[in-house]
Parts: C-alpha cells; structure tokens; sequence
C-alpha cells in the first residue's frame, strides 16, 4: 500500500484541553520535518456521540459532535474532519486515507490500534501532564 502524506489522529475531542493541542502540534511538526512542503494533510476522525455515550456513560459528549468537528475544524493546522461511529468504520476511514503517520497518546501505546495495517508509522506522545477529558470534567463536577 502506498501511504499519503497524510497524519491521522483520531479521539474524542469532548473537551479540548492542552494534551490535544500537543497531539496536533506534534502532528505538524511531523509534517514540517518530513514533508517540507505544503502537500502533507493532518486529518482527525472524532467519535460521534452515540459511540461515547457507548464508552463513557450518560452525560457524554459535554460537547455534541458538530460543536467538537467545528471546534478542530477552527484549528489553523487541521486540514480535514471525519466522524465515525464504529470500530469498522474508523478503520475504513484509515484505509481509505493510507495515512503516512498516525499520532495518538502513549497510554495507547500496549493496546491494539483501529486501522494500524493501513498506516505506515505510528508515533505515541506523552501525556500533557496527565490531561484527559474524563479527569477534566470529573473535576468540574466536584
């Protein structure tokens, strides 16, 4: 498979909090190292409501899915948005694009990633000091 100059991340994206703006930067700055041109896209696949409903429980998204693809949509280095409601789906998304790089959170980094066969390579990036949009709503309900 020939893989696109392409960076896939994909998540949730319920609260937007510093550890997705690492996971963004981290993916443009991939695409400045290795591209060095302005052919290179960072696309984000985002979860739909239902399907964090699913994971998270009743009270999720905070945010419904148009506001979160709107919200990534507004980010100057994000080029495309995708939503996908399951595991299939997701994975077909990443086949359809062949993205070159996918970046996504360490604490992925011992489990098995949707659509990894049809990415080229994957880079993990540390957690930002511990951020999750679960931790982060938690706190605002305490």
């Amino acid at each position: 498979m020939r893989h696109k100059e392409i960076i896939w991340i994909n998540g949730t994206f319920d609260v937007l909090h510093m550890g997705h703006i690492k996971l963004f930067q981290k993916a443009h700055e991939i695409a400045c190292d290795e591209f060095r041109s302005f052919s290179w896209k960072i696309i984000v696949g985002v979860d739909t409501d239902e399907r964090i409903r699913e994971a998270k429980g009743i009270g999720r998204p905070v945010n419904n899915l148009r506001n979160r693809m709107d919200f990534l949509r507004a980010l100057e280095n994000i080029d495309d948005v995708f939503a996908f409601h399951s595991d299939q789906m997701l994975n077909d998304l990443i086949e359809a694009h062949a993205p070159r790089f996918m970046v996504i959170g360490d604490d992925y980094k011992d489990k098995p990633i949707i659509g990894s066969e049809h990415i080229g390579e994957i880079i993990y990036v540390p957690r930002f000091e511990g951020l999750s949009s679960s931790a982060i709503i938690n706190r605002a309900h305490n």
